[in-house]
């Protein structure tokens, strides 16, 4: 599911938070004066303030596949035969790792202002499913 700014979601699995806790007034460095953990249920709603997609790396295999692959399609009827068929087998080699590359999701995290006031950011998309009722 693609979330967008200003969409009501609600929280699809329960968090637990833990950490170290700074009373408010106290210097930053103070910081782990206390252990704190916060649990957030499931069901829980919000609005999404700002999305943030990442994009994958691309691994110097799949930069040599996109290369050599442009390269046999615009040149390819070009070539000499025998250098044609050794470029074919160079990118069916690396064919595995572009696959590989194509089956990885987008990476998209969220800030989502819960309606109890919390804040997730930043917080992975698949958290959230839609807060719309169902008909």
């Amino acid at each position: 599911m693609t979330l967008s700014v200003g969409q009501r979601v609600r929280l699809a699995v329960e968090l637990r938070l833990g950490g170290s806790a700074t009373p408010a007034g106290e210097p930053p460095e103070e910081t782990g004066a206390f252990a704190a953990s916060l649990a957030l249920a499931a069901g829980v709603e919000g609005t999404v303030e700002r999305v943030d997609e990442h994009d994958r790396e691309q691994s110097h295999e799949v930069r040599e596949y996109l290369r050599l692959k442009s390269l046999l399609e615009d040149f390819g009827h070009q070539m000499p035969p025998v250098s044609r068929t050794q470029l074919e087998e160079q990118v069916g080699d690396l064919e595995e790792h572009w696959v590989a590359h194509q089956r990885r999701m987008l990476h998209v995290t969220v800030r989502v202002r819960l309606d109890n006031g919390f804040v997730l950011d930043p917080a992975p998309e698949e958290a959230f499913t839609s807060a719309l009722p169902a008909y």
